[in-house]
C-alpha cells in the first residue's frame, strides 16, 4: 500500500518554508509517497485525512495552534502516524503550546552570533539506520541551534560551541548539544534535527540525506 504523507509549511517566511517544502515533497515522492501539502494548520482538524496519514512533515514556524488543531495532530501521532521536521518549522513552534515541546524532544532557546560562518556536526550514533554510512558534515552562513532537549530522546548527532560566536559569557564554550534523535509519542514515532534554517543548508548532502531518513524511519 502507499505510503501517506502530509506535509504542512507556513509561518515565518525566512526559514523558507514553501522552498523546503517543495524539496521534501518531491524527495518523498521520488520513495514512492502519496505526498499532500497544505498551507494551513486547518488540516489537522481533517479527521479522514489525519486517519490515513502515514508521516507529518511540519515546516511551520512560530505562529500559535488552536487546541483544535493541537487534537488532531496530536492524535494522529499517538494513533501511530509519524512526524518528522527541522529546525524551526518544527522545534520553534507554537511557543505557547508545551504538549507540542514535549511531542517533538527540543525548544529551540538561541542562536548563538545568528548566521555564523561555519560550524559542524558529529554522528554519534553510526549504527542506526537513519545515520549508518555517513559521516560528519560541515554547514556554512547558517544558524547553529541552542535548544531545551528532553533528555529521554535517543541522540543521533550533535553539534559543540566553539566560543567564537556570540557572547559566550552566556553559553559554555565546548558545550555539546544535540542536533538529531528520534523519540517516541504514544505509537507514533518522533525524528527531530536542528539544522534547515533555509532551504540552502540541504544543499549539503549529508545534511538532506539524514533528514529524508529521518522522514522514512518515522513513517507509521
Amino acid at each position: 500500500m502507499t505510503k501517506q504523507a502530509l506535509i504542512i509549511w507556513g509561518g515565518w517566511d525566512g526559514h523558507t518554508p514553501r522552498e523546503s517544502a517543495e524539496l521534501f515533497a518531491g524527495l518523498l515522492q521520488k520513495k514512492g509517497y502519496e505526498v499532500t501539502v497544505s498551507d494551513s494548520l486547518d488540516s489537522y482538524l481533517d479527521e479522514t485525512l489525519m486517519t490515513k496519514i502515514d508521516l507529518i512533515v511540519q515546516i511551520w514556524t512560530m505562529d500559535k495552534i488552536s487546541d483544535e488543531q493541537w487534537k488532531g495532530l496530536d492524535t494522529a501521532v499517538r494513533n501511530g502516524a509519524g512526524i518528522a521536521g527541522f529546525h524551526g518549522g518544527m522545534i520553534d513552534s507554537f511557543r505557547e503550546n508545551v504538549e507540542y515541546q514535549w511531542m517533538t524532544g527540543a525548544q529551540w532557546v538561541s542562536h548563538p552570533g545568528n548566521c555564523v560562518e561555519n560550524y559542524s556536526v558529529q554522528i554519534t550514533d553510526r549504527e542506526h539506520e537513519i545515520t549508518r554510512g555517513l559521516g560528519d558534515f560541515e554547514l556554512r552562513g547558517t544558524e547553529q541551534y541552542y535548544c531545551h532537549f528532553d533528555p529521554s530522546a535517543h541522540v543521533l548527532c550533535t553539534t559543540t560551541f566553539t566560543g567564537e560566536y556570540g557572547d559566550a559569557t552566556l553559553y559554555q564554550k565546548g558545550a555539546v548539544l544535540p542536533y538529531a534523535w528520534t523519540k517516541r509519542w504514544g505509537k507514533g514515532e518522533v525524528f527531530g534535527a536542528c539544522w534547515g534554517h533555509t532551504y540552502k543548508d540541504f544543499d549539503v548532502s549529508e545534511a538532506r540525506e539524514l533528514v529524508l531518513r529521518g522522514m522514512l524511519w518515522a513513517s507509521r
